[in-house]
């Protein structure tokens, strides 16, 4: 299974946002320390604001921040929800499926059963466990903007 990229960011920004607690984030900071759109960035934070893991503050001095503690956001239940709209294969999508053995295929049922698997795996995990490594983390996304580069690239 491939995440999205749509998923791969909302992971990268709640990481950027818990490893930095005190005070507010932009979506440039954030996009300059992945080396992301900040158009696609911008996507990523409106529906995690809509769905409350993170807050805005509008204005100047303005940013991002976590509405809710990392030990409250679990990766299975946020990868549920971005990935909700990606079809494993073509027959888990009943609109678009046009596949002659369906009515007589295992498959389906073994990959259904592989995926949920894969979900319950990360329901084991906070978004406190991907902060673990905040001293290895810091450096790498807040460095001054000079100094950034290819090295402040992950994923």
């Amino acid at each position: 299974m491939r995440l999205t990229v749509f998923s791969d960011y909302n992971l990268r920004l709640l990481i950027y946002l818990g490893a930095r607690p005190d005070g507010l984030s932009t979506i440039a900071d954030i996009a300059a320390a992945y080396d992301i759109s900040k158009n696609h960035l911008m996507k990523v934070a409106q529906q995690l604001g809509a769905q409350g893991y993170i807050e805005t503050v509008r204005g100047k001095g303005g940013g991002l921040r976590l509405k809710r503690p990392p030990s409250e956001i679990s990766i299975g239940v946020l990868l549920r929800r971005t990935e909700s709209e990606t079809a494993l294969v073509e027959c888990f999508d009943e609109a678009a499926a046009r596949c002659r053995i369906e009515p007589a295929c295992v498959m389906r049922g073994a990959l259904r059963r592989a995926q949920e698997a894969f979900f319950k795996t990360l329901d084991r995990y906070t978004l406190t466990d991907l902060l673990r490594p905040r001293a290895q983390l810091a450096p790498i996304l807040f460095r001054r903007a000079g100094a950034r580069g290819r090295a402040a690239k992950t994923g």
